[in-house]
């Protein structure tokens, strides 16, 4: 059990350095998809190194009038 934390932290690491490679991190994201690209880009961690490039899409609802 003393391994997962290091290996969790390592694993979050090398997603950060996955997503600053892609240009995620510069700017804000402008939506929701962009927000959940950045999320699940480090969440895959090495995997993007494997050739894994998430995207996710997705649409808010709109207020009504």
């Amino acid at each position: 059990m003393k391994f997962v934390w290091p290996l969790a932290v390592i694993w979050l690491v090398i997603g950060a350095v996955a997503a600053g490679q892609r240009g995620y991190l510069g700017a804000s994201p402008q939506n929701c998809a962009g927000a959940a690209t950045i999320g699940v880009t480090l969440v895959a961690g090495p995997l993007n190194y494997a050739g894994v490039n998430p995207k996710i899409s997705c649409a808010l609802p709109q207020p009504s009038s």
